[in-house]
Parts: C-alpha cells; sequence; structure tokens
C-alpha cells in the first residue's frame, strides 16, 4: 500500500513539474500568437536582435506557437514618446506594441496593473540565475515589470598606441589612472606634453561628481525636485575635483559622446556607455589626417579612496502589456530563450552590453572575442562587477534638462577659461567659477 501510494505521489509531482505548476500552457502551434515588439538594439534589418528573433521563430517559436514581428527600431526616449502617443489613440499613431524595451522609469509611467509581471511566469529558481541587481532594477512595487535582457555601465576607453608614447615620454601607466588623483595628474602631464590638447572626453560629467560623493559620504540625497543640496559641502568638494582640470583644459565634456573625440585624436581618452565599443574604429586618425591602428584599451572608471565604489547600471529591459494570457505566455517564452547564458553572452558581446545571467558573466573569462578592444572591455566590465557596488540613478522629472543645459554651458565657457588660465590667471578663481555655473543652472 505505501509503495502503491508513493508511486501515485511520484506521477502527480511528475505531471505537475511538466504543465509548470499544475497549469497548462496556452500555447499551441496549431493555434501561433503572434506578439508585436519595439526595440532599441540597432536599426538596420541585419541588427542583432533581429537575426535572434528570426531564429527564434524558426525554432522555439515554431514549435510552441510564438512569432515574434519587429514592427519598431529606435531609441528608447523615441519608444517612450510613441506608446504615449499610441495609449492615446492619436490619429496617425503606431499601434501598441505587445512587448518593448523599457527603462524602469518608463514602466512606472504606465497606469497600474497595465504590464505583465514577469515573476508569474518565471520560477524563483530561473529568476536566481539572472544578477540580483538587474532584476532589483526592473521591480516595481514588488512586480517584476521590467525583464533584464541588458545592461551597460561607463569605463574609460584610451588610444592604446598614443598612449604608449605618452607613457615612455612621461613614466605615466595605466595603474596612475586606477584613481582620480592619478588620472588628474596624468591629465595635466598630457596637457603639457601633447601642446594643449584635453586628455579625457566626459559624456556624463555629472554622475561622476555623484559617484564621488557617494564613496566620500556613503550615499548622496537629492532635493525634492531631483537636482543636488548644493549648500551641502561634499556636493562642492566633489565638483571641485573636476572644476579644477576643467577649468585649465586638462578635462572635458564631450561634443556629444567622446568615442568621436577619441577616434580623431582630439583627446588622448574617453569616459562612455561600455555600449559605445561598438562605435569605436580600429584606425584613429588624426586631424593632420595621419593615421595608425588605435590598438584601444578599455580600463575600469578611477577611484575614489580605499571604500566602496561605486559603478551605474544603465540601459533598458523588456516590459510587455497586460492582454491575454496567451500572450503573456508568449512573450516570457521569448525572453527565457533569449537569455540564455550562452545565446545573452553572444548577443551583448555584438553589442557592448553586460549580460544579464551570473553564469554567463563566468563565461567572459574564456570567450573568444573579437578584437582586443572587446576582450579589453570585457575584462573591464567583469572586474567592476566584482569590485564596485553597482548602482540605478533614480529618474526624475526635469533632470535630463538640467544636465543639458549644463554641459552646453561648460561647452560655451571652457576655451575663454583655459586661454585666462593659461595667462595666469588664479586657476583657484576658475574652478570657483565653474562652481557657480552649475549653481546656476536651473
Amino acid at each position: 500500500m505505501k509503495k502503491r501510494f508513493l508511486l501515485a505521489l511520484a506521477l502527480v509531482l511528475l505531471v505537475v513539474s511538466l504543465t509548470g505548476c499544475g497549469e497548462k500552457s496556452a500555447l499551441s502551434p496549431k493555434d501561433p500568437v503572434i506578439l508585436s515588439m519595439w526595440h532599441v538594439y540597432g536599426e538596420n534589418a541585419d541588427a542583432p536582435m533581429n537575426r535572434l528573433v528570426e531564429e527564434f521563430n524558426a525554432t522555439v517559436g515554431l514549435e510552441k506557437g510564438v512569432v515574434v514581428t519587429v514592427t519598431n527600431v529606435t531609441s528608447s526616449s523615441k519608444i517612450n514618446a510613441q506608446l504615449k502617443t499610441a495609449l492615446a489613440g492619436e490619429p496617425g499613431a503606431p499601434e501598441v506594441p505587445d512587448i518593448f524595451s523599457a527603462h524602469t522609469n518608463t514602466a512606472s509611467s504606465k497606469e497600474e496593473g497595465s504590464l505583465v509581471d514577469w515573476s508569474k511566469y518565471f520560477t524563483e529558481d530561473e529568476l536566481s540565475k539572472y544578477v540580483p541587481g538587474f532584476i532589483a532594477d526592473g521591480t516595481i512595487d514588488g512586480q517584476l515589470l521590467v525583464f533584464p535582457v541588458s545592461k551597460s555601465s561607463y569605463a574609460l576607453f584610451v588610444n592604446g598606441a598614443q598612449f604608449a608614447r605618452f607613457s615612455a615620454d612621461t613614466g605615466v601607466t595605466y595603474e596612475d589612472l586606477s584613481t582620480w588623483e592619478g588620472f588628474f595628474d596624468a591629465a595635466a602631464k598630457y596637457h603639457e606634453w601633447s601642446g594643449g590638447k584635453c586628455f579625457c572626453a566626459f559624456d556624463y560629467l555629472i554622475r561622476h561628481m555623484e559617484f564621488d560623493i557617494m564613496a566620500e559620504t556613503g550615499g548622496i540625497e537629492y532635493t525634492e525636485d531631483g537636482w543636488y543640496h548644493l549648500e551641502d559641502p561634499a556636493v562642492k568638494a566633489s565638483w571641485m575635483k573636476f572644476a579644477y582640470p576643467f577649468a585649465q583644459g586638462h578635462i572635458c565634456v564631450s561634443d556629444t559622446y567622446s568615442n568621436t573625440q577619441v577616434m580623431t585624436g582630439e583627446t588622448l581618452s574617453g569616459i562612455g556607455s561600455t555600449a559605445s565599443i561598438t562605435y569605436y574604429n580600429d584606425t584613429v586618425t588624426y586631424p593632420d589626417n595621419s593615421s595608425e591602428p588605435m590598438e584601444l584599451v578599455v580600463l575600469p572608471l578611477p577611484k575614489t579612496g580605499d571604500g566602496t565604489q561605486y559603478m551605474p547600471i544603465t540601459g533598458v529591459g523588456m516590459s510587455a502589456f497586460k492582454t491575454t494570457e496567451k500572450k503573456a505566455e508568449a512573450a516570457a517564452e521569448f525572453l527565457r530563450w533569449f537569455t540564455e547564458s550562452q545565446r545573452n553572452l553572444d548577443f551583448v558581446v555584438e553589442t557592448g552590453y553586460m549580460p544579464v545571467r551570473s553564469d554567463a558573466f563566468a563565461s567572459i573569462e574564456n570567450y573568444a572575442f573579437p578584437t582586443e578592444g572587446y576582450a579589453s572591455l570585457y575584462d573591464t566590465i567583469k572586474i567592476m562587477l566584482e569590485t564596485y557596488e553597482p548602482v540605478v540613478r533614480p529618474d526624475f522629472d526635469g533632470f535630463y534638462k538640467r544636465v543639458t543645459a549644463l554641459y552646453d554651458g561648460l561647452r560655451q565657457i571652457q576655451p575663454g577659461l583655459v586661454v585666462r588660465a593659461g595667462s595666469g590667471e588664479s586657476i583657484d578663481a576658475l574652478a570657483e567659477e565653474v562652481w557657480n555655473f552649475l549653481c546656476s543652472v536651473e
């Protein structure tokens, strides 16, 4: 009797495991479900995401009855704007997609209950295989509304060919760039060595002030309207670390993205998104039309002190509008397939992002990267994830409008500051002007 009972129990457990907690799948290859998708991963038809969608449709999608169709490829900001017009039913607006690329703040702005909670379609064991911080980033009020498919961070990109000559003449090494003190000292030496060139262009200068404050004080607080407490001495102290080299022309704010200035030899290095690796050429072309191999080297962000260091986590995930159970299950099947370890790693390497599963990170060490620059990038990403604290910046209305005004203004005032610094004016006074400009931004 006992054996028969145990056998019956085993059969019940087997059935439950095969049907996903006892629920029968709504998917069927005889009646395939079609999912429309908007994404941000490359606008050409042969973009990596589009190729993977085709592969899914021809394999797992065909087997299970799921067809994914890409109906829009653009930037995340445009997707957000287009979603608003589509949801409002404005004339000429595109049809609302089933699944779309989204930042957490984009998902937060959608009507409560309108998005799929992915945690209902993935087991705890499945979710435990993803980087915890990435899952946390997409979780809003206890619901996983933005599923991680790739993430990015910031890194220091260096023209290795020119750095070798600079190093030979000055003794500056890559190790010197591991701290802000060493970095700014190298920037001053490069400015002199190069005849007045900027050492590094920053894509997101204000963020490095934030990381510096966090490393010095353990955290950062924002005003009610999402700006900085400018009366806080820690804010000024950190900003001034960048204001002094900025006023002298040792560092600068990038024109748009720093990779362009590095590739044209305007600057020796740039700090920008890890995803910018896809825009770096193998060759650097200088203003005199001479060129040489880039020999790109990618390094971790410089550190502040000996305490906890911080790295940003940026990038979109995938959200889906809640329509039918069948579509929700279909979307989850695609995401499950898309983020399988090796497939996800192949995808992010091609696009310059970070994988989202812990086992994918473990595979980076033995991955066959297409170039030394890519290998350098992913070594850096692995180092930073192991030794820095990943952070996601809270999003505030109007923040990026202020940042745009700040960067535009800094670009305008820097040439005059550099001239005045070269003519012997007080660097203290010039740096104070840079601080006052930050305080003037509204």
